[in-house]
């Protein structure tokens, strides 16, 4: 069977998808590392780098996974720092939900690949897409109100994190009304097979 346009770039997009929730993961191991203060990183990361027998500027990145994973050994939720708490708690929550949601875009276009666009599991896993999009707005709406509260100042409102709450709720309303819209496609296809 030859594939169409539309399989091709769902082919590219499914590639994509899998190389951001493989990053996504392993961008939540080290979601303690990347909130700390700067004056422990740098400590950290050769304490662990020296650890590994790490030498150089070309295993960096290895010393990073290592050191972000040795935090979570440690007890990185001990910060002092109330605002790291917070910071870290939001990112590990987004991240888990960036995770499911791509895993559910990850089901779609396999369903796409598989040449049944209109199937009926993609209108729920668009649904659960619109969930998560909702929680991740949720989120970020607590974080700039704890923010705003914590600095004692309107300033939070103009980050990018506020713009986080209507992008994310806008996301899961057009998620929604896409898996509406799936949802009626493949009633409609149900009942045109029937007829046939």
């Amino acid at each position: 069977m030859e594939k169409i346009p539309v399989q091709k770039i769902a082919r590219v997009l499914y590639v994509l998808v899998l190389v951001a929730l493989v990053c996504n993961i392993i961008a939540l191991v080290e979601v303690p590392l990347f909130v700390l203060s700067g004056n422990r990183i740098p400590n950290i990361m050769r304490v662990y780098s020296d650890d590994a027998l790490l030498v150089g500027e070309d295993h960096m990145v290895l010393a990073f996974l290592i050191g972000g994973a040795a935090l979570w050994k440690e007890g990185w939720w001990s910060f002092s720092d109330t605002y790291q708490i917070v910071l870290s708690c939001f990112l590990l929550f987004s991240g888990c939900c960036t995770a499911v949601i791509l895993w559910q875009v990850r089901r779609v276009l396999k369903t796409i690949l598989r040449g049944e666009p209109f199937a009926p599991e993609n209108a729920v896993s668009l649904r659960r897409v619109a969930v998560f999009c909702f929680l991740i707005a949720g989120a970020a709406l607590a974080r700039v109100l704890f923010s705003v509260c914590y600095y004692q100042s309107p300033r939070p409102l103009a980050t990018y994190n506020a713009l986080f709450v209507p992008m994310f709720a806008m996301g899961g309303l057009l998620c929604l009304v896409m898996s509406a819209l799936f949802r009626q496609a493949a009633e409609i296809k149900a009942e045109n097979d029937l007829t046939i």
